[in-house]
């Protein structure tokens, strides 16, 4: 069992198109920026934070990244890395990342966009979502689970 965990997760809406770059071995990062705002009421009045995450997709995650667009509405899960980088001054900077690659971590589409169009239609529907977790998600419904959650498998479990 491991002796710690490195795990984030945040719903929230896109601050800006994503940044991508694609190497000449053909492999891709993204940069994204995440706006993750909390509410509450003091006093009887609204208040609200928001709080902006650094989001970086490696890999084959960073193909997700060619589908979204500023104001979509995402969760994001993946690990936090700290980097280390200079400034123009020599400075030393340090940033706070969420990383999203390989097998850890998930991208899940929260906007529902209208078909045919890539403007989001404002509704939030369960059964249009999209996940990119790793996974092909047609093996699901092979193995008798749709999205909902619910099974169709036999109930007759043989041990």
């Amino acid at each position: 069992m491991a002796d710690t965990l490195n795990r984030w997760s945040g719903i929230g809406n896109l601050g800006r198109d994503p940044e991508i770059r694609t190497f000449q071995d053909g492999g891709k990062i993204a940069n994204l920026s995440l706006g993750c705002t909390d509410t509450w009421k003091k006093d009887g009045q609204d208040q609200k934070r928001t709080f902006w995450a650094k989001v970086v997709l490696k890999g084959n995650r960073a193909n997700v990244a060619d589908h979204l667009k500023k104001g979509d509405r995402i969760l994001i899960e993946g690990r936090l890395e700290e980097r280390k980088w200079q400034d123009q001054s020599g400075q030393d900077r340090y940033s706070t990342e969420v990383i999203v690659d390989g097998f850890s971590g998930r991208v899940q589409f929260l906007t529902t966009r209208t078909e045919g169009s890539s403007q989001p239609s404002g509704q939030s529907n369960q059964s249009s979502q999209q996940s990119y977790a790793g996974y092909d998600s047609s093996l699901n419904q092979r193995r008798g689970w749709d999205e909902g959650g619910s099974s169709d498998l036999d109930d007759e479990i043989p041990f």
